[in-house]
């Protein structure tokens, strides 16, 4: 078994740290999410928690980790008689971004419940977290449908196995735990509120933190052993932090005072629901125990809004995560009931949080993790331009809700809310025999397959003989998620600046459906003398709408360039993700200029899209009382359709994807 790397030996990462140990003293709580760059220490440090929690008595043979002193009394493996019991180690169950619902759930034997009226049931990794931590590498990358069951899990503390009128229900009460970049996307609103704390993490910009971090983790790899045992007696006192935190929090007295605070805390800020005050209310207490005091302080307060709140004030992918201290400040303030007239008082030598809880507290600076490039400023204070002719950036206007584009046809891709899909789940239109595992029973072609055979099977009895090659699969119809490639002129022609800002605001637009509707996006820009991939295809729509907030305009139009640029784009990403069909959105007034016979190669740059069946949209940007019509020409080229800035808008054009299905027709 290999040996992991020990909690307290991890360098840094302060809140990231506290956040676990928080929940390893109340599970209430409700989990961590771990926003941050790659090479963090994300996985690291959720991996090492397991081994500080407290062992968990269960039922010898259960499967299902029933409690001896209240055994669930639905347990499959019941029912179980109170008392008795062992002792075990605490689990840490990953949960794969690509396990199957059957995985994770569990499995029910068809065959056997039709023929036999067997529960025959296969435990799921929902069943081996319970009690323990499910960790979720990548949440964000999980598919839609498993988020689903994790939500109803969560939501009831059970999990539900249904085939056909064949049940089986068991307890799954766990304290969930995901990392994510969010370079790679966002979550789902639903799963990001089921998370009692977020932390965001980045790695150190101080040499000599960053020195200790390999120092550690080159020890660690040569002996993983040795390296434990140096940090044993940590991982000793920290456990036993742990435990007497857990029998001191029943304890711990949160005041009429606090309860005010937390509150007025999420009134100010404004955050939906009422799931906030309690996790902030569980976390404060929490934190209390984890100091060994009995009375909940502001300083309590504050640090419990700094972990529950940043993540459950967005309101849109774009929306950058934190709160603002000082407004945190001023409210502690206004509603007083504090003992402590500092609102941010000195984390002292055990840490953070008035106890903070690392044994080793490292003060190094970790940086503000900016690293994005900005254009150079100058005199007043505006980019300068890096070529002839370049116009600075300007901002987008609002965004505003969109007409769906869709891709025609049926597709098998990813699981979304775009295009029409074979996926395994949505309604069933029809049924098939089963290619593998049997995962979703159409039960009565099953039935019509048995019926013909039971005289010669020998049926005597009531139940139906049924055989493998009577099983049939259910064939069902949904949505998927598409790669939606901007292709956006960025050209003199478009510079503008009141136009430019209505283009961006367009596409902005278009980005947060393509959020909702679980796409990938790319982007690609042309302009000057050729075309740029500003951003390959990613599920981040917020970095899209980051590169497209910079995106300077200026020179000639190279439309012929970014056509091409965009296929080879496309030609790529079929290789790696063939399923997944594109929808290419092109934002431009359709003027081509530089080189010879610039409208002409934009047209044969088009037929390329037209002749692999790529769907096409063109935003019609051209302005003005003067229209030459060029976007709807290149529309026909492409084998799309053409709509202008002011028909995009959902309110504002009927029939626009019928529209985009009959010319790609």
């Amino acid at each position: 078994m290999t040996t992991p790397f020990p909690f307290t030996a991890v360098v840094g990462q302060d809140d990231l740290r506290l956040a676990l140990l928080l929940n390893a003293v109340s599970p209430a709580v409700g989990g961590v999410l771990v926003r941050g760059e790659k090479g963090t220490a994300k996985s690291t440090a959720v991996r090492a928690l397991s081994a500080l929690l407290p062992e968990v008595p269960v039922v010898p043979g259960c499967r299902f980790s029933c409690d001896p002193a209240s055994p669930d009394p639905g347990c499959p493996d019941g029912p179980h008689e109170a008392g008795g019991g062992a002792e075990r180690p605490a689990r840490m169950v990953e949960l794969p971004v690509g396990a199957s619902e059957d995985r994770l759930v569990g499995a029910l034997d068809i065959e056997r419940a039709l023929s036999e009226g067997v529960k025959a049931f296969e435990p799921g990794l929902l069943a081996d977290a319970h009690r323990g931590i499910l960790y979720v590498d990548e949440v964000n990358l999980l598919h839609d449908h498993l988020v689903d069951l994790l939500l109803d899990a969560a939501a009831m503390g059970a999990s539900y196995v249904e085939r056909e009128g064949v049940s089986v229900r068991h307890a799954a009460r766990f304290l969930l735990v995901g990392t994510m970049n969010p370079e790679e996307g966002e979550l789902r609103p639903q799963l990001l509120d089921r998370f009692g704390l977020t932390v965001e993490v980045a790695a150190s910009r101080e040499p000599d933190q960053r020195v200790e971090v390999v120092k550690r983790r080159l020890a660690y790899d040569d002996d993983p052993a040795a390296f434990a045992a140096r940090w044993a007696e940590e991982e000793t006192a920290v456990r036993a932090r742990i435990v007497a935190a857990r029998e001191l929090l029943p304890s711990v007295r949160l005041g009429d005072g606090a309860l005010r605070q937390i509150a007025a805390t999420c009134a100010a800020f404004e955050v939906d629901g009422m799931r906030a005050d309690i996790v902030m209310a569980r976390t404060a207490t929490a934190l209390a125990a984890w100091a060994g005091r009995t009375d909940v302080l502001a300083e309590d307060v504050r640090q419990a809004a700094l972990l529950a709140l940043p993540h459950r004030r967005r309101r849109n992918p774009f929306d950058a995560p934190g709160l603002d201290e000082d407004k945190l400040d001023e409210t502690l303030e206004e509603f007083g009931g504090s003992d402590d007239d500092d609102p941010d008082p000195d984390p002292g030598p055990d840490g953070p949080g008035g106890g903070g809880g690392q044994p080793e507290p490292d003060d190094a600076p970790q940086g503000d993790g900016d690293t994005a490039a900005r254009p150079e400023a100058g005199e007043n204070g505006q980019p300068q331009p890096s070529g002839a002719g370049e116009q600075s950036a300007v901002r987008a206007s609002e965004p505003f809700r969109t007409k769906v584009l869709s891709v025609p046809g049926i597709g098998e891709g990813a699981a979304g809310r775009r295009s029409r899909a074979r996926t395994e789940h949505g309604r069933t239109t029809g049924a098939r025999r089963p290619r593998g595992a049997l995962t979703k029973l159409h039960l009565a072609a099953t039935v019509q397959a048995a019926a013909p055979h039971q005289r010669a099977r020998g049926r005597s009895g009531p139940g139906l003989v049924v055989r493998r090659d009577d099983l049939r699969q259910a064939t069902r119809e949904g949505r998927e998620g598409n790669l939606v490639l901007f292709v956006v002129d960025a050209s003199g022609s478009m510079a503008a600046r009141q136009r430019m800002s209505a283009v961006k605001g367009a596409v902005l637009s278009l980005l947060l459906d393509a959020y909702q509707r679980r796409d990938k996006v790319g982007l690609v820009t042309f302009r000057g003398t050729g075309a740029d991939v500003a951003l390959p295809p990613t599920s981040s729509v917020d970095a899209a709408a980051a590169r497209l907030e910079t995106l300077p305009t200026g020179g000639r139009t190279p439309l012929a360039a970014g056509l091409l640029r965009a296929h080879d784009v496309l030609r790529v990403e079929r290789l790696r993700d063939p399923a997944r069909r594109p929808l290419v959105v092109l934002v431009t007034d359709g003027r081509a200029t530089g080189g010879p016979e610039p409208v002409a190669l934009a047209g044969r740059a088009a037929r390329l899209f037209a002749a692999d069946g790529v769907a096409s949209v063109v935003v019609d940007c051209e302005s003005g009382p003067v229209r030459l019509g060029l976007a709807g020409q290149l529309a026909g080229e492409l084998g799309g359709t053409a709509v202008t800035l002011d028909e995009l808008r959902a309110d504002s054009i009927a029939g626009l994807v019928k529209d985009v299905q009959r010319r790609a027709a």
